[in-house]
């Protein structure tokens, strides 16, 4: 009788990334690979994206150890322009310190901060177009601040007040105003995707010039939708900008869980045939240079560009979670690529155009700003104070005509509250 041919191999084994720190462990970071500022190549935007592969595995950088801005991505902008962008990355700080009291305060639910991760969302809107779409995350709120947004607007979506424009539809945090080219923001993860190439597509058969940008974190490029999307931007070329913030942290799993120990999440780019850049998430004047960039790629018919976005998620994942629970403390401060906030600062001091007098100045400035936009959003109300909405509105704003079934569930409902004598019922 023959022997098994297999008999002598070694069982089978299941590989479960694990991450290097955990509570208590040492933080060293030097196994980062961080290459000079500078270094990287800007290839013409009407390049295929099949000659510069190497842009999807290094990392796009422009501010270099002296905060002085470097290289061929350097995007040139003038001192107005850069202080613009830090006071829209301070504002967006100092208005999610605020918002993360108010829900220690029980004044709502739930908030998500974007500390360290606002050069993503801001550098990026300075480089779009106000009228392109974005389909964001729930980590870019630094998009409407950078768009001039009314903050109260914002505050009375995350108290779910009687100002709230979603009528208390959604999540506090998941913001949403056409007129502002905000979409709205799901909790389903990377819905996003294929929604913002199915609207770039739509532009481009209309034969319109805006374009699409939309982000998610890195975890969730293990979605079907992630997937999708790019198979449809690339086939048809979609003038969309598809941002990757790898922040390395989901909720309590680290990165490579969604793949990170094997490549680069800017490599699946080439797998679809698009162009892949890993930028600097931490650098706004990287990230600013690579939207730019994709924008002019997207906006010439060139295609989309997937851009990943290196940085660190500094706080909890929300305020339900406790990171502390899950990774090492020392992680944030031993981050190498720095804060986004004080290396802009830093280079506008470079350039003699900034000092720190008038940083504390401007920060003052706006902590008070964000605290007089409080006041007057919690004039409509807060969500721990009850129903802000009349109940009837709990079946509007689905359907553009409401279907019968849906009609008489909304009238069931109408009919036991006006039994109840409660006095909220209707309009």
């Amino acid at each position: 009788m023959a022997s098994d041919p297999r008999a002598n191999l070694k069982p089978l084994s299941l590989h479960v990334p694990e991450p290097k720190f955990r509570p208590g462990d040492v933080v060293d970071f030097a196994d980062i690979e961080v290459p000079p500022a500078g270094a990287g190549r800007r290839p013409d935007v009407a390049e295929d994206a099949a000659t510069f592969p190497e842009l999807a595995y290094g990392l796009v950088r422009v501010l270099d150890g002296e905060a002085r801005a470097v290289g061929p991505w350097d995007p040139r902008l003038s001192p107005d322009r850069l202080r613009r962008m830090l006071r829209a990355m301070a504002l967006t700080r100092a208005y999610d310190e605020r918002m993360f009291r108010a829900q220690r305060q029980g004044k709502t639910s739930f908030y998500m901060k974007s500390t360290g991760e606002e050069a993503v969302a801001v550098a990026a809107a300075f480089a779009l177009d106000r009228d392109d779409m974005c389909f964001p995350s729930y980590r870019q709120q630094g998009l409407l601040i950078a768009r001039d947004w009314d903050m109260v607007d914002m505050m009375n979506q995350v108290y779910s007040n009687r100002g709230d424009r979603l009528e208390g539809k959604q999540l506090p945090i998941m913001y949403s105003t056409k007129e502002g080219s905000f979409f709205s923001i799901s909790g389903n993860l990377a819905t996003q995707y294929p929604q913002a190439v199915g609207w770039a597509m739509a532009s481009a058969a209309k034969g319109d010039t805006r374009i699409a940008a939309t982000w998610t974190g890195e975890g969730s490029t293990a979605e079907g939708d992630f997937h999708s999307a790019c198979t449809f931007a690339s086939v048809y070329r979609a003038p969309v900008i598809l941002n990757v913030v790898n922040n390395q942290w989901a909720i309590s799993s680290f990165s490579g869980f969604a793949g990170a120990e094997a490549t680069t999440f800017a490599a699946r780019a080439i797998g679809y045939g698009i162009a892949g850049l890993r930028v600097d998430g931490n650098d706004a004047l990287a990230v600013y240079a690579a939207t730019s960039w994709a924008a002019e790629r997207a906006r010439t018919n060139a295609g989309p560009t997937l851009i990943e976005h290196f940085t660190y998620r500094t706080e909890g994942h929300s305020t339900s979670d406790d990171p502390t629970q899950y990774r090492s403390a020392g992680e944030p401060t031993a981050w190498p690529l720095g804060d986004p906030i004080g290396r802009l600062k830093d280079h506008l001091i470079q350039l003699g155009e900034w000092d720190e007098e008038r940083q504390a100045a401007m920060d003052l400035d706006l902590a008070e700003k964000v605290r007089a936009a409080q006041k007057e959003a919690e004039k409509n109300g807060v969500l721990g104070h009850g129903l802000h909405q009349p109940l009837d509105t709990l079946f509007e704003g689905v359907y553009e005509e409401m279907p019968w079934h849906l009609r008489e569930q909304q009238q069931m409902m109408l009919d036991e509250e006006e039994a109840s004598g409660r006095p909220w019922a209707r309009k």
